[in-house]
Parts: C-alpha cells; sequence; structure tokens
C-alpha cells in the first residue's frame, strides 16, 4: 500500500489538472457565446446538455453517475452565466444596483412610516429605532403597509418578517409576491412579553387571554398552565391592549409590551411569560424605490425553481463558489400553485461585489428560473 502522502500528492496533480481544464473550458465558453451571438441562437441548450450527461455518466460507471451529473450541472451553470455576461452585459436588475449603490445614503431622520397596530407595538420600537423624528401612521394589517407604501402615501413601511422562537411571519412573506417594493433596513428588536390587565384585576380573575398569534406562540408554556383560559388571537398586541383599556371586562387580559402597560394604563399581572429568554423580532423597512445605504451588506431574493434534482443543490453551489455566506435560505409554498415553492435567499455581501452581482444578473436572467424576485440591498442591526 502507498503512502498517504504519496496517495495525496497524485490527488494535487490531478486537481491541477482538472483547475487548468476547467480554465480552459471557461474561455471556450466565450467562443461559444461569439457562435451563438452571430448565429442569434439561445445561451442555454437543454438537448445539448442531456448529450453531455448521457456520455459523461456512460464513462464514469453507475456508481459516480449521480456525482458526475451534479459536477457537471454546476459546471453548465458556470459556463451559461459567463456566456450570458459576455451577451448581454448586466442585466436591468444589477445596472439599477449599480446606480442605487453608487448614490447610496442614510435613511433620512425625517419621514413618513406606515406602521401596523398602534403605539406600544413592538413596530412602533421599531420605527424608532431606524428612524430619529418619524410621522408614523399606522394601519390596521400587513397588506395595508405594503399598499401604502407602494401606492406612495408613505415613503417607508414597517413589517415583522421573523421571529428568533417561532419563525417567519408567513402572512408577510406571501404578500411580498402580491406587492411592489424594497427591503433598505433590517432591525431586531428585543421582544418582551407581559400579561396585562385592567387596574386591579388579579391573575385569577382572567378567563381569557387576546393578543397576536405570533404572541400567543411565543407564551406557549404560560398558556398551557392555564387550561381554563382561553386565548384568543388579535390584530396586534398594540391594539389588543388599547381595546382591553377602553372596555370594561375583568376577565381579559393582553399579552403585549410593557410600554403598554404605562400608555393604555394597564396593570402587569404577570412577566417573563414568554417560553425563551432569547426573543427577538426580526422588522423589516421596505421603499417602493430601490435605495441602498452606505453600510449595507445584505442581500434577499426570492426565486422558484423547476422540479427537478439537484435544482436547488445547483444554486446553493453558486453561492457557495463565490465564498458568500448564506444566512437563511427557507421554501415556501406559492398560493394557488400545487407543490410549488418559492425560495427566499438571504446572504451577507456589500452592494459593489462584482461576484454577486454577476451572480444576481445570471440568476435574474436565466429562463430556467421560473421566478425571480430581487428584495434588497441593505443594512442589518
Amino acid at each position: 500500500m502507498r503512502e498517504l502522502g504519496s496517495i495525496r500528492g497524485e490527488i494535487d496533480r490531478i486537481d491541477d489538472e482538472i483547475a487548468s481544464l476547467v480554465r480552459r473550458r471557461m474561455d471556450i465558453a466565450g467562443e461559444v457565446a461569439a457562435a451563438k451571438r452571430e448565429r442569434g441562437t439561445p445561451v442555454a441548450d437543454p438537448a445539448r446538455e442531456r448529450e453531455i450527461l448521457s456520455r459523461v455518466a456512460e464513462r464514469v460507471g453507475p456508481d459516480l453517475e449521480n456525482g458526475a451529473k451534479l459536477l457537471f450541472t454546476t459546471l453548465f451553470g458556470i459556463s451559461k452565466a459567463r456566456q450570458r455576461l459576455m451577451l448581454r452585459g448586466d442585466s436591468p436588475l444589477v445596472a439599477s444596483i449599480r446606480e442605487a449603490a453608487a448614490g447610496a445614503k442614510a435613511l433620512p431622520s425625517r419621514t413618513v412610516v406606515a406602521c401596523p397596530g398602534t403605539d406600544g407595538s413592538y413596530a412602533q420600537q421599531a420605527v424608532t429605532q431606524m428612524f430619529s423624528l418619524p410621522t408614523i401612521l399606522f394601519f390596521s394589517g400587513f397588506e395595508s403597509v405594503f399598499e401604502a407604501v407602494e401606492k406612495g402615501l408613505c415613503p417607508y413601511g414597517i413589517l415583522p418578517i421573523e421571529n428568533s422562537a417561532v419563525g417567519s411571519v408567513a402572512q408577510v412573506y406571501d404578500l411580498m409576491l402580491k406587492h411592489r417594493f424594497h427591503i433598505v433596513r433590517a432591525l431586531k428588536v428585543k421582544v418582551d412579553h407581559v400579561l396585562l390587565g385592567k387596574p386591579g384585576t388579579k391573575l385569577e380573575d382572567i378567563r381569557e387571554i387576546a393578543s397576536h398569534p405570533h404572541a400567543l406562540a411565543q407564551c406557549g408554556e404560560f398558556l398551557k398552565g392555564r387550561p381554563g383560559v382561553k386565548a384568543r388571537p388579535a390584530t396586534n398586541t398594540a391594539v389588543a391592549a388599547k381595546e382591553l383599556a377602553s372596555g370594561e371586562r375583568k376577565d381579559l387580559a393582553v399579552i403585549a409590551s410593557r410600554a403598554c402597560a404605562e400608555l393604555y394604563g394597564l396593570d402587569v399581572l404577570a412577566e417573563g411569560i414568554a417560553d425563551a429568554s432569547y426573543n427577538y423580532t426580526r422588522f423589516i423597512c421596505i421603499s417602493r424605490n430601490l435605495e441602498v445605504t452606505p453600510d449595507a451588506g445584505k442581500f434577499s431574493i426570492m426565486l422558484s425553481l423547476p422540479h427537478r434534482p439537484g435544482a436547488l443543490n445547483g444554486i446553493i453551489a453558486k453561492f457557495a463558489a463565490i465564498d458568500v455566506n448564506l444566512t437563511k435560505l427557507e421554501s415556501r409554498p406559492i398560493p394557488g400553485m400545487d407543490f410549488e415553492f418559492r425560495f427566499t435567499f438571504d446572504f451577507e455581501s456589500p452592494p459593489t461585489n462584482p461576484d454577486v452581482l454577476s451572480l444576481l444578473s445570471e440568476l435574474s436572467s436565466d429562463p430556467e428560473i421560473e421566478h425571480f424576485t430581487f428584495l434588497g440591498a441593505y443594512a442589518e442591526r
């Protein structure tokens, strides 16, 4: 048996040969692009790819067939991306990102912001942390915030998108498919739920607890410990607190922020009621226009992929190839479509990263990607 060092030396020589051949293959892809430009033929050629995969699979044998298919599918993706850039240059999306990054400016201190709920909500706290002197317009639901921004009533809007304890806010992700907007900032807000009641109310008097469904889910253990108490969903934690304060019920309590107690003259009946002590909600600030701030370092995109083995892995490999860190990958069913899923990718990168812009150019113009949505390049804290 050969020594390990000798075996690794041979692998290194093979790897060098592979690297040289990959370089040569991509250089020839430039010649292919020129030929396709002259003939007016499309970049993608599925029949040609199937022919190559079949030939390669036969050559490597059944035991390596799947691995060879993955390797060559990745090569096809890189080759097609280079060809598209040679034929088209920047996609319209990348051109707009470059323009926005060139004119990058901080968010204004004075502006009008659409916000779900009312004063005392966690969304309102997010607004005041993002903007120094905001004029806040409150709306009853998430879609109303999207509509206010989309129609130009408010330059900016705040929406919850994810909670560390219960995950993504599904309704917001579903509405993202319907409305035109861009993310311009993201912020994590510490969630400190307390149970609030009318002045003089005792905890043992409570027969019903109201709050937003996410807040109820975040306090599941507390609610389980009160089997005789009904949990009722509300549109917003602070709205529930405000309605409690204006009503007469002594058997009703709400789960809301501590700020609501002082705002609406309510008593804190119980504190520390969340299941997890580390409880943060991630909020996004949206704008109708594509804006990039000087401190932007994160991207978000959504896309749907064809139903075939390795389709998602091929996309992930593209990010790995340019050394980009994916911070989130989530799939959600597309409303009204059976077994169709849309994937959300969050990843870290400055907006001027040429490799990332090249990848976005490829993804946004790739006919094999059925739906592509650029959500924004922004800063998060």
